[in-house]
């Protein structure tokens, strides 16, 4: 998709207050095109292939069937459809059963997250980019397990890690932790390295590397 067009939105979630409220946030959102939304798989399957979508909001339970398996399934029809995949649970596990070349554009949401105009517009965005998001508050909640390439990252190499999987350009990064841009490259190729993803340049070098914070991360907690 281009910058210049909207980014075309199709919600589907079962609970109707939930999915009005989440239309209403898409709705009122400059950059943003809401094109419709459904409450079971069928209806959502129907939308997807009668409407053109950039990006879905969708739940992962839904009454009908599994959330999941039906982005799986309309992304064989179009690859660059962005998924914001929604749950009342921490299941960001789901993602890491993607194969490698099926990873970009996903994102993940808790659903009181998603109810945060900023954390939901920033998800809709990566996705429908091809970039990644993973929930800020999830990520909070997780430290690296010990034995893995994770838990050898230092506290500033895992600060920068965790602002490129919350969907931070590294523009958004150098901003965040007050250093050049020059400096985030050099940062974001030493988790690279340790992490032993090969960036290519490509935005799935950067999902790879955001994944091992699922991956490898342990749960502690509640968030901060």
């Amino acid at each position: 998709m281009t910058d210049e067009r909207a980014i075309r939105v199709l919600v589907v979630e079962d609970q109707s207050l939930f999915r009005s409220l989440l239309c209403d946030l898409v709705r009122h959102e400059d950059g943003f095109e809401l094109r419709g939304s459904a409450e079971t798989v069928a209806d959502a399957r129907a939308l997807a292939h009668a409407t053109a979508v950039d990006v879905m909001l969708l739940d992962v339970d839904l009454p009908d069937g599994n959330g999941f398996a039906l982005a799986r399934s309309l992304r064989v029809r179009q690859p660059d459809l962005g998924i914001v995949l929604l749950s009342g649970h921490d299941v960001m596990e789901l993602l890491l059963g993607l194969p490698d070349d099926e990873r970009v554009g996903w994102s993940y949401l808790s659903k009181v997250s998603s109810t945060s105009r900023a954390t939901l517009l920033r998800a809709l965005r990566a996705s429908a980019r091809g970039n990644s998001m993973l929930d800020p508050e999830l990520l909070s909640r997780r430290v690296p397990r010990r034995g893995t390439a994770l838990a050898d990252l230092t506290p500033r190499q895992l600060h920068a890690l965790r602002l490129l999987a919350e969907g931070l350009s590294n523009a958004a990064i150098a901003h965040e932790m007050s250093i050049s841009a020059h400096s985030v490259d050099n940062l974001l190729n030493a988790v690279y390295a340790a992490l032993g993803v090969r960036d290519d340049g490509r935005l799935n070098s950067r999902v790879a590397a955001a994944l091992h914070l699922v991956r490898d991360g342990a749960q502690a907690g509640p968030p901060r």
